[in-house]
């Protein structure tokens, strides 16, 4: 994953063409949520690239607390240098998108950040439908079809220690609060290096426009997404060749 292909900077000044964004959904993260598309009326940049980003220039500290208030899209934002524990990531009018909270010690280690961010990213692309299905189901509701919102809301992350070379996620849980028309998806995972634990975190979304659950709608919309994920992936594997 090289992450100067997905997005363009000048100075402290990071911006993502829809291209840059969309592809990084698809083709890094296997997340095929309507958002990312570049025709998309709410088009945003995904969340894990802006994880992916921060990371790779601020830093991976012990603990850190990633919450999205605003979705980033043609607009530029700004990643400052510094060693501050919390950061704001801004436009140019100062408008909040991302705070990052950190402390502990910081570890600016390419390879191991590197490692973690992609397989933080395949863990998360994993969401839809492995897991949110199970969950919708379970609670008798599900995400509108023809609108499907899921966002991105916040992230954490704790780690033992940062003498790392090559932690690896996995899945420990899920879980989802329902209250009238909107939703909250709580994935929990381990981080661990060689099988031993080293670390642990979860990743928290938002869901809009629950409607009571119908199996055939569901199973439409799983078709209809994995069609559009199958389809994309012929077409790139013939561009590739």
């Amino acid at each position: 994953m090289v992450l100067a292909d997905f997005y363009q900077q000048n100075n402290d000044k990071i911006h993502f063409s829809r291209q840059q964004a969309s592809r990084f959904a698809k083709e890094i993260a296997n997340d095929f949520n309507p958002l990312h598309d570049t025709d998309g009326k709410m088009f945003c940049v995904p969340g894990d690239l802006l994880f992916s980003v921060a990371l790779e220039r601020l830093g991976l500290s012990q603990c850190m607390r990633f919450t999205f208030s605003g979705m980033v899209s043609d607009q530029a934002v700004i990643f400052p240098d510094t060693d501050a524990e919390k950061v704001d990531i801004t436009d140019a009018e100062g408008k909040c998108y991302l705070t990052i909270e950190r402390s502990g010690d910081t570890t600016h280690a390419a390879s191991l950040i590197e490692h973690l961010a992609r397989d933080y990213v395949a863990f998360s692309g994993k969401t839809f439908p492995h897991i949110l299905v199970p969950l919708m189901s379970d609670q008798g509701v599900m995400i509108n079809p023809a609108r499907p919102l899921v966002i991105y809301q916040k992230m954490e992350i704790e780690l033992d220690r940062l003498d790392l070379t090559s932690p690896v996620l996995e899945a420990a849980g899920s879980t989802i609060e329902v209250a009238g028309k909107k939703g909250m998806v709580r994935l929990d995972f381990h981080i661990k290096e060689n099988g031993e634990s080293v670390g642990r975190g979860a990743k928290y979304m938002s869901l809009r426009g629950l409607q009571p659950f119908d199996n055939t709608a569901m199973g439409e919309l799983i078709e209809e997404y994995n069609g559009y994920r199958s389809s994309y992936q012929a077409v790139r594997s013939e561009r590739i060749t």
